[in-house]
């Protein structure tokens, strides 16, 4: 397994080589490979009917382009991918639509993205560089197998009517051709495991490959939280796991404690996972349990684009990848050339798989530069805002108040949600681990920094805050919650805010009001 990995992890980095060399040319000019991918798609894409009915053949200029297609978001795109799905050609893109790729909007309703060979070629055209990169930085990754996250399916797909697939049946086939045969090579846990008909028996097949490779140099995953439910998996687990590995490998475990993953895994190099937005907290919880290895967060990725990547200790935007637009706070498009360090932008997107002028609903914000490409960092969702009395909570808000509330002492789950009772409504913070006594008034205080919040407050519109401490599995709660509203496990991640009440429901544990209730004094 160890030769192959190594093959196989130098003959991708080789494969990525030019990519890399691209981007690094591209990041010095980017407004002109801007202006030649937007170039490229409309010439293109002119005699689809999305471009006939834009009139793409008379777009001589940016300018042109904006006023000739609106900004729209997915319902707007609903009709044109409805006709992809019964099986029409030359719809949004001249190049034929491959797969239907599933993914749930903020509100819990699923999209369909239109999967090219052009959308595939974006998608390597940002994940080459950060690799190489990656590979530069810590050679000693490339001596190894790997761990990259995989789907679990448990839902059928197949049944739907459609005239092309729904979805991919492994992670890998993003990467496509050569590089998916590099990545399988390299894969510590093969894609079957998604077939797992169950979570307990997806994370039991996922540990049964992982404690087996000794030699794991890298680990892979979308929110950190999925990694430490699988890690907490591991000493309900573990006598078995002994039985199942194989004798040789048991015996190197003998001395092993499934409580420190060192002692599992001695050669892990790197982790890479989310770590903006509302992915912060658990990513502190992450870097608690790996103290000696380097945890790399990953840039904005989402179905429909790749936004930015890690390189060189930024996070540049993906010039080579697609053309972006930004909503500035005058609600105005501009162009990347247009941008300032310090101010909050929405990303708008145009791919090769057919989405033009895309609202992604996701905020971010200028935090430097790679040459004169801009570096960003996540805020969070633009439409995650809970507004009962006018209080207008934004989850970058509320990212921002409970890292005040906390300090270092992070949970490893946390949700503020509005939450109603007999005796009005207040906002509550469902919160797994470690919980202090002060927390209360200290998310009040933290909250009614945000005007109107503090408005409703002094009017009686909203009750004080209080907390309810979760008493175990809340990750997995809250993602079979909104699996139940339709959401694909494999898409859901967590939010710091959500708009919905009776969360109290759907997690196990009680209230905490030390306003009402004698608490003692410190820890909970």
């Amino acid at each position: 397994m160890l030769l192959k990995a190594t093959i196989a992890n130098c003959l991708w980095a080789a494969s990525n080589l030019p990519a890399y060399l691209r981007f690094r040319r591209a990041v010095r000019e980017p407004q002109f490979a801007q202006r030649r991918k937007l170039r490229d798609l409309i010439t293109r894409n002119a005699n689809t009917a999305f471009g006939k009915a834009h009139g793409f053949d008379e777009i001589r200029s940016y300018e042109d382009f904006t006023r000739r297609v609106p900004l729209s978001d997915y319902i707007a795109f609903e009709p044109w991918i409805d006709r992809i799905r019964r099986g029409e050609k030359n719809v949004l893109t001249r190049q034929p639509v491959t797969h239907l790729v599933p993914t749930s909007g903020s509100t819990g309703a699923r999209k369909l993205i239109p999967f090219t060979a052009g959308l595939q070629r974006e998608f390597n055209a940002a994940l080459g560089p950060w690799l190489v990169d990656l590979a530069r930085q810590h050679p000693g990754l490339i001596g190894g197998p790997a761990y990259w996250s995989i789907t679990p399916v448990m839902s059928e797909l197949a049944t739907e009517s459609s005239a092309m697939p729904i979805g991919f049946a492994s992670d890998t086939e993003y990467l496509g051709g050569s590089r998916r045969r590099l990545a399988d090579a390299i894969m510590a846990v093969p894609p079957s495991v998604s077939c797992a008909t169950s979570l307990d028996a997806f994370r039991y097949e996922t540990l049964l490959h992982l404690v087996r490779c000794q030699e794991l140099r890298l680990i892979s995953v979308w929110h950190p939280s999925f990694l430490t439910l699988l890690l907490d998996a591991l000493p309900t687990f573990w006598g078995r796991l002994m039985n199942d590995i194989g004798q040789e490998r048991a015996n190197q475990l003998r001395r092993a404690d499934p409580l420190k993953s060192e002692t599992i895994w001695p050669d892990l190099r790197m982790i890479s996972c989310w770590g903006e937005g509302a992915a912060a907290l658990a990513l502190a919880d992450l870097r608690r349990r790996f103290p000696t290895v380097c945890i790399q967060p990953k840039g904005l990725l989402a179905t429909e684009a790749f936004v930015t990547f890690p390189f060189a200790d930024r996070y540049p935007l993906a010039v080579e990848s697609h053309f972006f637009e930004f909503i500035d706070s005058h609600g105005i498009a501009i162009s990347l050339e247009e941008l300032r360090e310090g101010e909050e932008y929405e990303i708008v997107v145009t791919t090769a798989g057919g989405l033009w002028r895309y609202l992604l609903g996701d905020r971010v914000q200028v935090t430097g530069w790679l040459e004169k490409t801009p570096s960003l960092t996540f805020l969070g969702r633009k439409g995650n805002m809970s507004d009962r009395f006018g209080e207008k909570l934004s989850e970058s808000f509320v990212a921002h108040a409970l890292a005040e509330v906390f300090g270092d002492k992070t949970p490893g789950f946390a949700l503020l949600a509005p939450d109603e009772d007999e005796l009005g409504c207040r906002y509550t913070l469902h919160v797994e681990g470690r919980v202090e006594a002060d927390w209360t008034d200290a998310l009040d205080l933290a909250l009614r920094r945000n005007p109107h919040y503090a408005y409703c407050r002094n009017l009686g519109q909203l009750l004080p805050p209080r907390i309810f401490l979760i008493s175990e599995r809340s990750f997995e709660s809250y993602s079979a919650h909104q699996a139940a509203r339709g959401a694909r496990i494999g898409d859901i991640k967590p939010a710091l805010l959500s708009r919905t009440t009776g969360w109290s429901n759907v997690f196990s544990g009680a209230y905490i009001d030390c306003a009402t209730a004698n608490c003692p004094t410190g820890e909970f």
